[in-house]
């Protein structure tokens, strides 16, 4: 069974930092693609940054340069470094896991979500 287990969200100021994490199990961490991904109310959810199994990583053009996605593949654990955060990156955030079985399907699996709040 496959399980996504966020941690971290919380409340922050304008400016200020924060850091996600989620632990994966069930799968083989070290060859899934990873990412986080948001959803504010009344909003899509979209895509705020991935990285493949070889450490690439992918950003969503409004957190270049503050958001830093990471993962250690010994602790199963995928993170997101966010920096110099807006009121506009509050949303829930959810973790995603993208596996491949052996006939080449896509499956996705996704955490609970964790709700990151920054107030002006």
């Amino acid at each position: 069974q496959v399980q996504l287990v966020e941690s971290g969200g919380g409340l922050v100021q304008a400016g200020g930092s924060l850091r996600i994490s989620c632990v994966a199990s069930g799968i083989t961490f070290s060859t899934n693609a990873m990412g986080w991904y948001r959803q504010a109310p009344g909003k899509q959810r979209e895509l705020v940054a991935d990285i493949n199994s070889g450490g690439g990583t992918n950003y969503a053009d409004s957190v270049k340069g503050r958001f830093i996605i990471s993962r250690d593949n010994a602790k199963n654990t995928v993170y997101l470094q966010m920096n110099t955060l807006k009121p506009e990156d509050t949303a829930a955030y959810y973790c995603n896991a993208k596996e491949y079985n052996n006939y080449g399907i896509l499956y996705n699996y996704w955490g609970q979500g964790t709700q990151v709040t920054v107030s002006s």
